[in-house]
């Protein structure tokens, strides 16, 4: 007789095969995980010495001008307004010889400047202190008028740390879900072998996929007990597929056809609906012709490619005096004219609706509320009443432009904070997302609005709520745990109102990238002829471009008040320099409006009064264009000009200065910022100002003037390198992906609810 044999099973042969994979897999991510952390580290390093260089090109003349005058104090005070950026640290300068050293106060104490000479020689560049790692970078100063020093620059490494930290988890992961997903592989495989290989062939030779159906394909090998396996597979693979796409956000390449990609794969090609106050086309009556005009609008240059890339409709109040004979009998109307991709909705109002809800409540409330350019907001009931009606209004305009129960919703601007609520009270299913395109003022300042909790109950309707840096989503969240029954996550930034979760998330807004290649058609060089003769500028004449709408918040004065005292301090200027002022008129019926037109056009006025010469024929030192401009003419400023000079003394983001890097292919010109914009955080290689400093301002101004071509390249790539990657489509699509991602956690819960 045969001794008996114990026969094995397929699925413990695998098993014997498969633990040691994953232990294998699990160790070479350990060990693979440390390198790459080196690697990125190094490269961080590199750029933070490069940044370090860049800055002690930037401060050398103003800092040597404050060492030869002796002023120490204005120099610390210098060097504090530089150690504002979120990664400097510390600043310090070693003078040579027997001078002082001069210091912010967080440089550490291990540096001194005895010390120094040693510490170049060690090879050492980093240090540790209580906030963590530090970078520290030795510049050589060298200056005619002073004797040369060493400048101390000190970066706080603690973001490298955390972002190579993330990286060996992700690394971690990734290996992991490997193992997983190549022993399940084995397993599935050892099934088919041990149970029906060869009708398994026959199945995919015939086109019935693994993947395609597996539950037919289980049924036809005679696998019940297959079905679950292969479902469960399906799954896994396409969650994993979501999470490398989720993962390498970072990798795609941002485009129209992303986002199609996104609403048709992620969003199953869900309804789209964008609204907003503002139309991205009007159509204005000229005469006998209808003419169409693009408004200047920094949401509708963010939006407006949005829409053409997802085909939806467009929900806006229809304000031209040719909008209501161009519409169907169903308000709509297609856009753009040439070429239509999507449909405007208009919505109707009345001149009182009008003068209540936008030009009282939205613009003489809620927006100097949130602005803190020292304008008193005014609220009247009268004006509160007309702002609920409209969003009432537009609230009845989304449900009917919906093709389905649960659409997507894209809610613009302060125009609208009721409308997410009222949405959600009439589709339950939908998702709102509302984005906030202005700052977000702190509790204190929200306080003074007399109907604070139905501004944020209304705003809380909503799926997600952007705005544009944490700061203003900090301030939110601290508003509505101020004034709101409602309970905070700050480590997830949700909020739970009336049994619903509201996520609080940061979503930089940015522009179209590349930019329309009609804008770029012009060379530079015609376009800076062709600007000089249109404003009578003779050949060499230098000027700067400032490109806003007529309003209090984009500190217009504080920029005339510069260019005043950059020809006070460096008179050689004068007849050499003007700034070209674009500033489309806005919100005029309103009067704190018509008197800051009147300042602006007063100050012009006696500024190329006092810088004229006598009225000989030279240029003016500040030429005022109050009109419209379209995006074609804004272009060949931007590409003409040596500078543009963003002041805002509070703003959002700010696409000025994006657009105007976005412009720059030629990699040239100059970019002065108010540290007052979200653009700052992005953009830390153009010149920050406080544009209440108007001396900062002046010399900003005189550095652009003269700022070698070699630096102005290296400033200019580098901005132009993060406007394209995060770029427009970029803003949008991460609005999408949280939404499919959150649409499809809402589904696995009703399906789990449904199993119980």
């Amino acid at each position: 007789m045969q001794p008996f044999v114990r026969k094995q099973s397929p699925m413990r042969l695998s098993l014997r095969f498969v633990l040691p994979l994953i232990l294998v897999l699990t160790a070479f991510a350990y060990a693979v995980a440390p390198l790459v952390d080196q690697m990125i580290l190094r490269w961080f390093i590199r750029d933070l010495d490069l940044r370090a260089t860049l800055i002690a090109n930037t401060i050398s003349e103003p800092l040597f001008d404050q060492l030869a005058a002796g002023r120490k104090v204005k120099i610390g005070e210098f060097f504090a307004r530089i150690t504002q950026d979120e990664r400097l640290y510390a600043v310090g300068f070693c003078p040579g010889g027997d001078g002082a050293a001069v210091a912010s106060k967080s440089l550490p104490a291990e540096l001194r400047c005895k010390d120094l000479d040693r510490w170049q020689r060690s090879g050492e560049s980093t240090l540790q202190s209580k906030r963590g790692p530090l970078h520290v970078s030795i510049q050589p100063m060298t200056s005619e008028t002073y004797p040369e020093g060493k400048l101390v620059l000190v970066h706080d490494l603690s973001f490298a740390t955390r972002r190579s930290e993330e990286t060996a988890k992700y690394i971690f992961y990734a290996f992991v879900g490997l193992a997983f997903v190549v022993s399940l592989l084995t397993v599935v495989i050892a099934q088919l072998s041990w149970r029906g290989w060869l009708a398994g062939m026959r199945s995919l030779l015939r086109g019935e996929g693994l993947l395609r159906d597996p539950a037919a394909t289980a049924a036809k090998m005679g696998l019940p007990e297959f079905r679950p396996i292969a479902r469960d597979l399906q799954r896994l693979v396409r969650d994993l597929e979501a999470e490398h796409r989720a993962r390498d956000e970072s990798q795609m390449a941002w485009t129209p056809e992303t986002l199609r990609a996104i609403l048709h794969g992620e969003l199953r090609g869900d309804d789209v609906i964008v609204v907003s106050n503002r139309e991205p086309y009007i159509h204005q009556r000229r005469g006998e012709r209808i003419e169409v005009q693009r408004p200047a609008s920094g949401l509708v240059t963010a939006l407006e490619p949005i829409m053409r890339a997802c085909s939806g409709t467009w929900i806006a109040h229809g304000s031209g005096s040719a909008d209501r004979d161009v519409v169907d009998r169903h308000d709509r109307v297609g856009v753009p004219p040439e070429k239509p991709a999507y449909k405007i909705r208009r919505v109707w109002l009345s001149a009182e609706e009008e003068a209540g809800y936008y030009y009282g409540f939205a613009n003489e409330g809620l927006w100097p509320l949130c602005h803190i350019a020292h304008v008193r907001p005014i609220f009247r009931s009268s004006d509160w009443a007309h702002y609920v009606a409209v969003n009432r209004k537009f609230a009845k305009s989304v449900v009917a432009e919906a093709r389905t129960g649960n659409p997507i919703v894209l809610v613009q601007d302060y125009h609208l904070a009721l409308l997410p609520r009222m949405i959600r009270e009439e589709m339950p299913n939908a998702t709102v997302i509302t984005f906030w395109h202005i700052p977000w003022p702190n509790p204190e300042s929200f306080a003074i609005c007399p109907w604070r909790q139905e501004i944020l109950a209304g705003m809380l309707g909503s799926s997600i709520l952007g705005f544009h840096t944490q700061f203003h989503c900090n301030n939110f969240v601290d508003t509505v745990d101020r004034f709101m029954e409602a309970r905070v996550d700050r480590e997830n930034f949700t909020v739970s109102f009336g049994g619903e979760s509201t996520a609080v998330r940061r979503y930089p807004i940015s522009v179209d990238w590349p930019p329309d290649p009609a804008l770029l058609a012009k060379p530079v060089e015609q376009c800076a002829a062709d600007v000089r003769a249109l404003n009578n500028f003779p050949a060499g004449h230098r000027f700067c471009i400032g490109v806003d709408r007529l309003d209090y918040t984009k500190g217009i004065l504080e920029r005339f008040r510069a260019v005043e005292r950059l020809l006070e301090m460096n008179p050689e200027w004068i007849g050499r320099f003007s700034l070209i002022q674009i500033a489309a008129p806005t919100r005029s019926s309103i009067d704190e409006y018509q008197s800051h037109e009147a300042q602006v056009r007063a100050l012009a006025i006696r500024i190329n009064e006092r810088f004229g010469r006598g009225g000989r024929d030279l240029p003016l030192p500040i030429v005022l264009k109050v009109e419209h401009h379209d995006a074609g003419q804004v272009y060949e400023y931007y590409r003409a000009a040596d500078c543009c000079f963003v002041s805002s003394l509070h703003d959002g983001m700010n696409l000025v200065a994006k657009e105007f890097v976005a412009a720059r292919d030629d990699e040239r010109g100059v970019l002065i910022l108010s540290q007052f914009t979200g653009a700052a955080r992005e953009l830390p290689e153009a010149l920050i100002v406080n544009p209440y400093d108007t001396d900062q301002c002046a010399a900003a101004l005189h550095l652009a003037l003269t700022m070698p071509l070699a630096e102005q390249r290296d400033r200019m790539r580098l901005m132009r390198g993060l406007v394209a990657e995060f770029n427009v489509y970029r803003w949008a699509g991460r609005m999408l992906l949280d939404a499919a991602s959150m649409r499809q956690r809402s589904r696995l819960v009703e399906t789990g609810g449904g199993a119980t």
